[in-house]
């Protein structure tokens, strides 16, 4: 609990500096490994028992969370992506202290020696966090819209980047988390057996969904252009149903049937 509620103080401080400050700092370069760091280590011990991995709701937020607050810090290197920290490290800390506070007594249990399952782990989490990313891109893109529509210079549109980036970093991000979200379901072919009895149509049946709303987006973007509310309602629509794939058909299983996947 303790390294737990350090990361959230790291967050929250780093959200507060990308507020405050017009342009990158050092701080908000720096602090967010510390915080990550310090939620990793709180994560090892609520997820690894000896020779297992058990994942449930709670545990599963906070490494979903952690995975995107990662993929954020390092791609400020490259994009001008810090505005989304203000949304994306506070929601990670505040998933680890749910973790730690309310642990959940029984999830799905994975043999750390299955390296089958534990690579449909990684690469779903790498969609998903990347997907996340360009669904809150896609928010901010939106309030862009809407502020430059409204010829209202705010200090979050002179903190954006222009236009024409934030779509072309929108695009990129949807492209490489649509090509892990294929390798993520092509992998998920390993494990199926009978999808009734292993719990696993609801979540197959909604990935997929998810994975022909980006698909058919990136297509209309290829042969059609499209951009700006198309490209934000798709976006959000595939990303809703993504989450609902995961967390929605997980939480119904676990807290409400007593089942898991298997």
């Amino acid at each position: 609990m303790l390294a737990t509620i350090l990361a959230l103080s790291i967050y929250v401080a780093t959200a507060a500096m990308i507020l405050r400050q017009p342009g990158a700092s050092a701080g908000e370069r720096w602090l967010p490994p510390v915080a990550l760091t310090l939620h990793g280590f709180a994560l090892t011990h609520q997820i690894f028992h000896g020779d297992s991995i058990t994942i449930g709701v709670n545990e599963a937020l906070s490494l979903f969370t952690w995975q995107s607050a990662l993929l954020l810090w390092a791609l400020c290197f490259r994009e001008p992506l810090r505005v989304m920290g203000v949304a994306i490290y506070p929601a990670a800390g505040f998933a680890a202290i749910l973790a730690s506070g309310f642990p959940t007594e029984a999830g799905d249990i994975i043999a750390e020696s299955d390296w089958k399952a534990r690579t449909h782990i990684m690469l779903s989490l790498f969609s998903a966090g990347l997907l996340t990313l360009a669904a809150v891109h896609a928010s901010l893109l939106a309030v862009q819209e809407r502020l430059l529509r409204g010829h209202q210079v705010t200090s979050l549109a002179r903190a954006l980047p222009p236009l024409q980036t934030m779509e072309r970093i929108l695009f990129q991000m949807i492209a490489i988390g649509f090509f892990l979200l294929s390798l993520t379901l092509l992998s998920g072919l390993w494990f199926i057996r009978d999808w009734m009895a292993q719990h696993l149509a609801h979540k197959t049946v909604l990935s997929i969904s998810a994975w022909l709303i980006f698909g058919v987006l990136l297509w209309g973007r290829m042969r059609y252009g499209w951009r700006g509310r198309a490209a934000i309602r798709w976006t959000l629509s595939g990303y809703a149903v993504l989450i609902l794939a995961y967390f929605g058909s997980k939480l119904i299983l676990e807290q409400f049937l007593g089942q898991h996947w298997s």
